[in-house]
């Protein structure tokens, strides 16, 4: 073995073992992907229709373009700029193959004395990411004691030893909690990592996803060249297409730079024809049309299930924003207990362990009892087959 052995990400670690026990990937047809982070991929009551096909010529075979192809950098700052007065260009943008890989690539070259300041509570991968970096790390208590909402006086946070700078990477809304920081509650921790020696990567995979609207962090920041703010999109969530592996990362034009010449050597750019598609997605009427549908179809969702997950006995914790439900199991069990039972239906969780930052080998997990519960993939006639199968394991 010549390469470095690592596990893969908690919600992967779920879907192997899932095909294990069913011999079926989590999400094929007949399937419950509760544990899956995808929305559906088809038309949403109010929402546009998701293009069938593109056109592309022999222009659109070369090789893309190493920060992204110029109608789409346009279109995302375009959209920036409309709903959020963004005040930025396409200069200070992007395109990666999908929200991860501009996560990492953030976190890769972040220079080494820095301590990333980092929710105890969080999405998945940046453990891995984090790990994988070696990089120093401050947790930010979030845990029942606080209902996982940290307060503007948690992220008040000192370098470590031997470090000089601090970095806070936050998903807004939070997965897997749900829990949105907006208004002025975030433009205050902007603030606070705005300063010459403090950053902030606020992953906004879930822009759309804020109820009562959707809310970026580009409305808050008066001049993103005069900061080390990183606000990562992607078209996965919002626009219907995770498929198409496009994802974006917001920055200074100094720090756009850096990424330019690291696809130059690193990634060689990401499919055109991918971009193309995504492009049309972010026509001005288009784009306005789907965040209004998708707000308005996962908030009723959010609240179905959350009445539903409720009477069945699970305390939950989930915030105004995101596809899912956060919070913990009944009868003591554990999540991955509750697995043993669901992968018996076909169906799924996402144990809440996974999500815990500060986990170790050494003993269980804080959150061995949560469940992040995804109701991102399902219609919305599938709920009293949901509920049934819910029941049926908790009996």
């Amino acid at each position: 073995m010549i390469l470095r052995q690592f596990p893969p990400m908690g919600v992967y670690e779920t879907l192997f073992k899932f095909v294990d026990a069913t011999h079926k990937y989590m999400g094929d047809p007949g399937t419950h992907p509760w544990a899956q982070g995808y929305p559906l991929t088809t038309q949403i009551p109010g929402g546009p229709t998701l293009p069938k096909s593109i056109e592309f010529d022999a222009i659109d075979l070369k090789y893309p373009k190493a920060t992204g192809e110029p109608p789409l950098l346009e279109a995302i700052a375009n959209y920036y700029n409309h709903f959020y007065g963004a005040g930025i260009t396409s200069e200070n943008i992007a395109v990666f193959a999908g929200g991860r890989p501009a996560i990492f690539a953030t976190l890769a070259f972040l220079l080494d004395d820095t301590t990333i300041a980092l929710e105890k509570t969080e999405y998945t991968p940046y453990y891995d990411v984090l790990k994988v970096l070696d990089r120093k790390v401050h947790l930010i208590q979030s845990d029942s004691s606080n209902r996982f909402r940290p307060s503007l006086e948690d992220y008040q946070i000192e370098p470590l030893n031997g470090t000089s700078r601090v970095m806070l990477v936050k998903s807004n809304p939070c997965n897997p909690t749900g829990v949105a920081t907006g208004g002025d509650d975030l433009k205050r921790l902007l603030e606070q990592f705005s300063s010459e020696n403090t950053g902030a990567l606020i992953d906004e995979a879930y822009e759309f996803y804020c109820d009562p609207e959707p809310e970026s962090a580009l409305k808050h920041i008066d001049n993103i060249d005069d900061t080390n703010i990183f606000v990562i999109g992607a078209a996965t969530k919002g626009l219907q297409v995770p498929g198409m592996r496009i994802g974006w990362a917001v920055a200074s034009k100094a720090h756009i730079e850096i990424f330019r010449n690291y696809s130059s050597f690193g990634m060689g750019g990401v499919s055109r024809a991918s971009q193309i598609y995504v492009t049309g997605l972010l026509e001005q009427k288009r784009v306005g049309q789907a965040r209004t549908a998708i707000c308005s179809f996962y908030s009723e969702q959010r609240k179905r299930y959350g009445d539903g997950l409720a009477e069945l006995g699970f305390e939950l914790f989930t915030g105004t924003g995101g596809f899912y439900h956060w919070g913990r199991l009944p009868q003591e069990l554990t999540g991955d207990e509750f697995n043993d039972r669901l992968f018996a239906h076909e169906a799924g969780i996402l144990p809440g362990r996974v999500c815990d930052m500060g986990r170790t080998d050494a003993a269980p997990s804080a959150l061995e009892r949560y469940a992040r519960f995804s109701f991102g993939p399902l219609r919305a006639e599938s709920y009293d087959d949901d509920m049934r199968i819910l029941r049926e394991c908790l009996q």
